[in-house]
């Protein structure tokens, strides 16, 4: 075992996972207010490209939470796995595996797309201009969806070593790139044609074909634990069963919260193009939590990863308590916050009374209950490395029927209207949070020791 992995084992958890979340947590925060800062130059555009990227926004987040979240995170528990059980050649192989899923979910996404994109958009509410501009800028995004894919794969590969700084560095980067250009193409800045939301789907894809370059060279050339090697590149059935076995009940997690939001999106479409755009800027709010919270549980994945690598289930859940009450105060403490100064910051991007309106009533129910959000979103990834993604997804169905039930009976038969979504919504945070949390409380992890792929491999090596 490297001296990493060991030390990854020993340390106390607060302290390592503050020195393993810090970097990952400063990139996707920078990162995620890229998404506020696009949502500001539409916002130049007036109330229709508005409502156009709002209804846009679940597919966006489908996106990244399946490439960097839900297989990104399958493929760092796996790696982590791997090191905690001392086998680095393997960890190596798994990497062409993981390439091989980014590049087939992609074109996955793309498919689906191309063959539902604009029924499923108008599913949401989306009619006239708004319908036109939306299905254009995900047209443009999932066609070159490859680059992302690889963006979150490549980051998670790195993650699962233990190493969070480069792969920071590399988000910074994207960023660096990603807003003066959205500022470009989209509003046309510095003499570049003013493409709207279209510019917005174009800079994204742009900065991370990028970013890629370096990550790639990075792994090649890398004198870590682990390296792209060209001698690693066979593929087995134990080893993208190992990375499927996570990230497909992982996938259902994401697939369930973007449905939780599409539900939402359509009984909000009811209201009216402000109540959509006003929903919009909440949601993008919210959104930012995730970076906020994806570097810690980033760093809980591969942890989690490594302990149960190493059959220590006693620290792995010792780094799910800590990391996930730290995860609930950091995105608590935001949302309290933009709940108390609502008006400050909505003004930002809009200067629309109906649209403000009907951001600050999201942000004031949905706000204080960011706290849930935290705890359930780290617990998740945390889950991932411990290959115990059960709970996680009975949790989703559960809000999405929760969020889905309250949601309606709130606004329509009890006629509480926009603000009986919002509520459902914050109900829907709170339970999924209390699921993930008992039932790891309760040893679900511990099964996974006894039950989980790398028990079936040594069983399978016998």
């Amino acid at each position: 075992m490297d001296p990493r992995t060991k030390h990854l084992l020993t340390a106390q958890p607060l302290p390592l996972l503050a020195r393993l979340a810090t970097p990952s947590t400063v990139a996707f925060f920078i990162q995620g207010s890229v998404s506020l800062t696009e949502v500001w130059f539409i916002g130049q555009l007036g109330e229709t490209p508005l409502a156009a990227i709002a209804l846009a926004f679940p597919l966006l987040m489908l996106t990244q939470t399946l490439s960097g979240g839900a297989i990104g995170g399958a493929v760092a528990a796996s790696i982590a796995r791997s090191l905690g059980a001392g086998d680095a050649p393997r960890a190596e192989r798994l990497i062409w595996h993981a390439l091989a899923v980014a590049i087939g979910g992609a074109m996955l996404i793309l498919i689906i797309f191309l063959i539902g994109g604009e029924a499923f958009l108008r599913f949401l509410g989306g009619t006239g201009e708004v319908l036109v501009q939306s299905y254009a800028y995900a047209s443009i995004l999932l066609s070159a969806g490859v680059s992302l894919w690889l963006v979150g794969i490549l980051t998670a590969v790195f993650r699962g070593t233990g190493e969070m700084q480069f792969p920071a560095q590399m988000m910074v980067l994207n960023a660096i790139i990603q807003i003066p250009l959205s500022g470009c193409l989209i509003l046309g800045w510095a003499g570049a044609p003013q493409l709207g939301i279209i510019g917005a789907a174009l800079s994204a894809i742009i900065a991370a074909t990028v970013v890629c370059v370096p990550l790639l060279l990075r792994l090649i050339f890398s004198k870590g634990s682990v390296s792209l090697r060209r001698s690693a590149m066979r593929f087995s059935k134990i080893d993208f069963g190992d990375i499927l076995r996570v990230a497909l009940p992982a996938s259902l997690s994401p697939v369930l919260t973007v449905s939780t939001v599409l539900v939402l999106t359509a009984f909000v479409a009811t209201f009216g193009e402000a109540a959509l755009a006003g929903y919009g800027i909440g949601s993008r709010v919210e959104f930012l939590i995730i970076p906020l919270v994806f570097g810690l549980g980033s760093a809980m994945t591969s942890l989690v990863g490594i302990s149960i690598g190493a059959a220590n289930a006693e620290r792995a859940e010792q780094v799910a308590r800590v990391g996930g009450t730290t995860a609930g105060l950091i995105a608590g403490s935001v949302g309290l916050i933009l709940a108390l100064f609502p008006d400050t910051w909505i003004s930002v991007f809009t200067d629309a009374p109906e649209v403000h309106e009907a951001a600050k009533g999201y942000i004031q129910i949905v706000g204080p209950f960011f706290f849930f959000h935290g705890i359930g979103l780290s617990l998740y990834f945390a889950s991932q490395g411990a290959s115990a993604m059960l709970w996680p997804v009975i949790a989703t169905i559960l809000r999405l029927l929760v969020a889905a039930t309250a949601a309606y009976t709130f606004a329509f038969t009890l006629e509480f209207g926009l603000a009986g979504i919002y509520v459902a919504a914050a109900a829907a945070m709170a339970l999924y949070a209390t699921v993930i949390a008992v039932a790891i409380n309760r040893g679900a992890w511990r099964i996974s020791i006894q039950t989980g792929p790398i028990k079936e491999r040594q069983t399978a090596e016998r």
